[in-house]
């Protein structure tokens, strides 16, 4: 590992949501040898959970080690019956609590995290949840979301945060010997330079929110940025800002159709300022857009669960991989422009004004508002001790 951070020995792609992401899944599941490490914001009993969880009971009877750990309050949909069925073929189920919480009320972190790690060797990181919203379904799309696929040194890093995480202890089955032989095979041409990074405020980590800033005062030429809840704190518009004024062009990649009208209405409130500071505003119109991934320079990529808003930066835990490789860094930026062209409807001065009207433009402040006091009753101590 280098000193700031980066294991060498890594393979990765990008992966779509949809049925691209749940085919990997159930492959890298089928092929599981000796563990198995999960963890989600989201895991729901549709047909999307209920098919996981299948598979991961046919790999507990292999004799795998599965540990599935869940968000305790946006994963509560789960039955007991559900969560019977899996620690009866062996699974090990934990929820990840916050302090105090019912149906209608949450109080601590979240763990936000979308990760699924197997035998120390594969990962996938991203957006991506366990539910049907986020799988091809007959009658209905997936959200647009995105995932990093890797084979390599960094998803031996994710298995040891999951397992340090899980918190019991319990006898590791993995093969080190056998991850360090996968490792070795890897051809040096094909390296990728990644880097786990974690927000966490009890463990006082917000290395993602440092990623970003190293993004925007590192770059030269070009930033995008796709995010679904996109409410940038006074921090970030400042760097963001100081960029634009360097000679960086900003394009931003933001939900049209949103599953959370409130942010929606309120991420509008900011079109004013982004427009002003010259920063390019495209928003999605396939289907609710989910996927959090920024690109610089055709060099650098991160991508995860971090949103640009203030409960990624101070409230939730959240997993990012950043990779330096730039044929990696190009086609993600191929992509993305791809999707500008393809997907988006710019937002210039001319529509937003002629689309906003007083009593609208009331509305959206009101949101933005009421969403910035919440983050700052739940986020108040965490910046008052940085």
């Amino acid at each position: 590992m280098t000193s700031d951070g980066y294991s060498l020995r890594n393979r990765v792609k990008l992966v779509r949501g949809g049925d691209e992401y749940f085919t990997l899944l159930h492959e890298l599941v089928s092929k599981a040898r000796r563990t198995i490490h999960l963890q989600f914001y989201i895991f729901d009993d549709d047909e999307t959970g209920t098919q996981l969880k299948e598979a991961l009971i046919n790999a507990s009877r292999r004799g795998v080690d599965v540990f599935l750990h869940a968000d305790g309050y946006a994963s509560q949909v789960l039955s007991r019956q559900f969560i019977a069925g899996m620690k009866e073929s062996g699974i090990r189920f934990k929820w990840f609590e916050p302090l105090f919480k019912s149906r209608k009320f949450y109080f601590g972190r979240r763990m936000h995290h979308k990760v699924v790690v197997v035998d120390g060797i594969y990962s996938m990181t991203g957006g991506i949840n366990i539910s049907n919203r986020y799988n091809d379904m007959s009658d209905n799309p997936a959200w647009m979301d995105l995932a990093i696929f890797c084979e390599g040194e960094a998803s031996l890093q994710l298995h040891n945060l999951c397992r340090n995480m899980w918190g019991k202890p319990y006898k590791d089955k993995l093969d080190l010997q056998a991850a360090e032989e996968f490792f070795r095979q890897i051809p040096a041409k094909d390296y990728h330079s990644v880097r786990v990074r974690r927000n966490d405020w009890v463990k006082r980590k917000n290395e993602v929110t440092r990623s970003y800033f190293y993004m925007f005062h590192h770059a030269e030429k070009e930033i995008i940025i796709m995010c679904s809840y996109f409410l940038p704190g006074r921090a970030f518009r400042r760097a963001m800002s100081k960029a634009v004024k360097r000679g960086v062009k900003i394009k931003t990649i933001l939900a049209g159709p949103s599953d959370v009208m409130i942010a929606k209405h309120a991420e509008r409130y900011l079109y004013d300022w982004l427009l002003k500071n010259n920063i390019e505003i495209y928003e999605y119109q396939k289907t609710v857009l989910h996927a959090k991934t920024a690109v610089y320079d055709s060099r650098w990529v991160t991508a995860g669960s971090y949103n640009v808003n203030n409960i990624s930066a101070y409230a939730s835990l959240e997993i990012n991989l950043d990779i330096r490789n730039k044929p990696f860094a190009l086609h993600i930026k191929t992509e993305l422009e791809k999707i500008i062209r393809q997907d988006c409807r710019k937002i210039t001065p001319d529509n937003y004004i002629s689309s906003t009207r007083f009593f609208r433009r009331l509305w959206q402040r009101l949101c933005f508002s009421f969403i910035n006091t919440m983050l700052s009753l739940f986020t108040f101590y965490f910046k008052q001790e940085e």
